[in-house]
């Protein structure tokens, strides 16, 4: 596994950004929604279901816990608009993150997910804290490294970075919310999510475009 805290960002005067990264280089963004000054919304080019949506970083950080505080403001204002989408067309947003800890691109990108709230037991321990703010997150980076990141209308949750821990949110959380999309609960191959995934992209961009042209009036 691949040690996030020796990936530190790129010179922002590199159009380029960090070399060999396919989120830099944008060859594995394929489908933008929108761009910000710092941030891309796009949809997960190998979607687990419709609606599955990625926000990512312009500039080159291992994880969010290492994105900095000036930047805050902007993914906050893009979250708040994500939800407000996902209430409209889909189910409340759930946010993940895996902070490094089983990324496949070590770039930093929030997965956006249509599980609706977690229904999350707050006294089973398989969190390690509860986050209350961002700096919560980029305390536990720059202090113990790697976790992954859990949050809904309700509570916001980091994890160590293990696997029992990581299995049992994929069986209680990822489950339970591909269930409640109408789709199979077995998490399909990467490969098979690409194939199959061009008719989710293009609704989820479909309904996009119509919570746009809402917004706009």
């Amino acid at each position: 596994m691949q040690n996030g805290n020796d990936q530190a960002p790129f010179d922002a005067s590199s159009p380029q950004g960090k070399p060999g990264c396919t989120f830099c280089q944008r060859s594995e963004i394929t489908d933008i929604l929108k761009e910000t000054s710092h941030f891309f919304l796009a949809a997960d080019h190998a979607p687990l279901v419709e609606g599955h949506l990625l926000i990512i970083p312009r500039q080159h950080y291992a994880c969010y816990g290492d994105v900095p505080a000036d930047l805050d403001e902007e993914l906050f204002a893009l979250k708040d608009e994500l939800r407000r989408f996902y209430e409209q067309f889909y189910a409340p947003v759930v946010f993940l993150e895996h902070g490094v800890f089983r990324q496949t691109v070590f770039h930093a990108h929030l997965h956006c997910f249509p599980w609706g709230n977690l229904d999350y037991d707050i006294t089973s321990n398989i969190h390690n804290a509860v986050v209350a703010q961002q700096e919560d997150i980029r305390d536990w980076y720059h202090a113990r490294g790697h976790y992954f990141y859990l949050e809904d209308g309700e509570v916001a949750l980091l994890f160590a970075p293990e696997m029992d821990r990581y299995m049992h949110i994929i069986q209680k959380v990822f489950q339970k919310g591909l269930a409640a999309r109408g789709v199979p609960t077995r998490i399909r191959p990467a490969q098979q999510r690409y194939a199959e995934g061009r008719p989710m992209i293009e609704a989820a961009r479909e309904n996009w475009q119509a919570f746009q042209q809402q917004e706009v009036k």
